[in-house]
C-alpha cells in the first residue's frame, strides 16, 4: 500500500513504512510529510500492528531533511511549513506504540529528527546523522528542543552551530542510536528486534512509552513554530538558501 510518498507494509505484527523519493534522498517532500502521518496514523488504528518501523528507500538515504525546492520564504509560508513539519516529526513520539527508525543512509536535518523522534534507532554502519540547517543561516527547529536532554547542552551546540555530520559509530557513542548493524543486515536486525517488543505484553509496552515520553510536545514546540520564521528574514538566512539552491559556497556577514 502505498501513502502519500511512503509505501506501508506489515509482516505479521509488525507495520514497515518506507520513505520512498530516492531520487530526492527521501526528503520531506509533501508526499513523504502526508505518507508519514498517515502511515503512523494507521499504524495506531490497527489492533493488529504492534510496532512500526520507519526506513528509506536506496542505499544512499533515509531522509535528507527538508525539501526547499520552489519553497516560498515569507514569514507566513514558513510559520505554516513549521506546523506542518513539526506534526510530522512529532508523530513517532506521538504514536502510541513503539517506532523504530532503521537509518539505511543520510540522516540531515529532518532526517535527523525524524529518527530521533522514534523510540529506537538502529543504524547502518554506512549511515551518517548531521542538523547542518546552520550552513543556510538557519537552526534545527525539532532537534533544537530536543536534542540538549538526549545528548548533554555542550554536544547539542556543537552539532547544532557547526553543522558537522557524525558517523553512525559516533551517534552511538552519543546515545543516539541503539545499535550499528552492518548494511546489509539492516531491516533484518529491526524486525528482529521488533519481534522481540511485539512479543511483549501489549498494553504494558504502550504505557512504558507514555509514562518515559511524558512531558514532550509542550510549550517548547510553540516557541520553535513561532520564532524561527524571524530567521529566515536575516539576510544570513536569504544568502545561505540562495547559495544552497545555486550550489555555491555561502558568503555570510562578518
Amino acid at each position: 500500500m502505498r501513502l502519500g510518498s511512503v509505501n506501508y507494509e506489515t509482516k505479521g505484527k509488525i507495520a514497515i513504512l518506507t520513505l520512498d523519493e530516492p531520487g530526492k534522498l527521501n526528503a520531506l517532500s509533501t508526499g513523504i510529510r502526508e505518507g508519514v502521518l498517515d502511515s503512523l496514523k494507521k499504524v495506531d488504528e490497527d489492533d493488529n500492528v504492534r510496532v512500526a518501523i520507519i526506513t528509506g528507500n536506496g542505499d544512499k538515504a533515509f531522509c535528507a531533511g527538508a525539501d526547499i525546492g520552489g519553497f516560498n520564504f515569507d514569514p507566513d509560508s514558513v510559520r505554516k511549513f513549521m506546523i506542518e513539519a513539526l506534526a510530522v516529526l512529532a508523530a513517532p513520539e506521538n504514536c502510541r506504540k513503539p517506532v523504530i527508525s532503521a537509518v539505511n543512509g543520510i540522516a540531515f536535518g529532518g532526517g535527523f529528527e525524524l529518527a530521533i523522534a522514534s523510540d529506537f534507532v538502529i543504524a547502518s554502519d554506512r549511515a551518517c546523522f548531521a542538523v547542518p540547517e546552520i550552513k543556510l543561516g538557519l537552526l534545527p527547529g525539532f532537534a533544537i528542543v530536543r536534542l540538549h536532554d538526549m545528548i548533554g547542552r555542550a554536544k547539542a551546540k556543537e552539532l547544532s552551530i557547526l553543522g558537522d555530520s557524525i558517523s553512525a559509530d559516533e551517534a552511538f557513542r552519543l546515545g543516539l542510536v541503539l545499535r550499528v548493524v552492518p548494511h546489509g543486515d539492516l531491516i533484518t536486525a529491526a524486525l528482529e528486534f521488533a519481534e522481540r517488543i511485539a512479543s511483549k505484553p501489549k498494553l504494558a509496552v504502550q504505557m512504558a512509552k507514555s509514562f518515559y515520553n511524558r512531558g514532550l510536545g509542550g510549550d517548547e514546540m510553540r516557541h520553535a513554530i513561532d520564532g524561527f520564521p524571524l530567521l529566515f528574514m536575516h539576510r544570513d538566512a536569504q544568502e545561505g538558501i540562495a547559495a544552497f539552491l545555486e550550489k555555491r559556497e555561502a558568503k555570510f556577514e562578518s
